[in-house]
């Protein structure tokens, strides 16, 4: 009997003193998404983006009887830049203004006197600086798909009218990134 109670205590021994040890293997599991996207004059956006704000295309202060004056689209001192995704070949779309067909003379977009109802000057967009290619309502710049930073320059003219009244003339050119 002693010796049945010796090896149920050293038994008993063994299985307190060393608890069993097993290693436990898992995963993480990292995943990342991309989709295209752009960064224009700056500001990262991405595919589907509103309310981007291209350049600004100030044509001065003129007196009522000028004929043309001429304009660049600017942000900061140089035309707006724009940088794409590699290998998403990006192009420029210039829609309808606020408000084009109005007035009379030449020009494709029209802008409005904010104090004179009914007061509008034409003004064309341009690709080039000698103004000699017209940036049509519809009309397209295609851009690079290196995904190299790149600028674009658009270019405009303001055609004066008779009978035009002192005031400030403005329109908003939608412009669409088309990746």
């Amino acid at each position: 009997m002693k010796s049945i109670l010796a090896v149920t205590g050293v038994s008993a021994a063994l299985l307190a003193a060393a608890p069993a040890q097993a290693d436990i293997t898992g995963t993480i599991n990292a995943t990342l998404t991309l989709q295209a996207g752009c960064i224009i004059n700056g500001q990262n956006y991405d595919n589907g983006s509103a309310n981007v704000t291209f350049g600004t295309l100030n044509f001065g202060t003129q007196n009522t009887l000028f004929t043309q004056v001429d304009a660049q689209v600017l942000s900061g001192a140089t035309g707006f830049t724009i940088q794409c995704s590699n290998g998403v070949t990006p192009s420029l779309s210039f829609r309808a203004g606020q408000h084009d067909g109005s007035g009379t003379g030449t020009g494709v977009h029209a802008m409005l006197n904010s104090t004179t109802a009914g007061q509008f000057v034409t003004y064309n967009l341009y690709s080039d600086a000698g103004r000699t290619t017209v940036i049509p309502v519809g009309g397209t710049i295609a851009l690079s798909s290196t995904g190299a930073a790149q600028t674009v320059n658009v270019y405009g003219r303001a055609f004066g009218a008779a009978g035009l009244s002192p005031g400030t003339y403005t329109d908003i050119v939608t412009v669409v990134l088309v990746l």
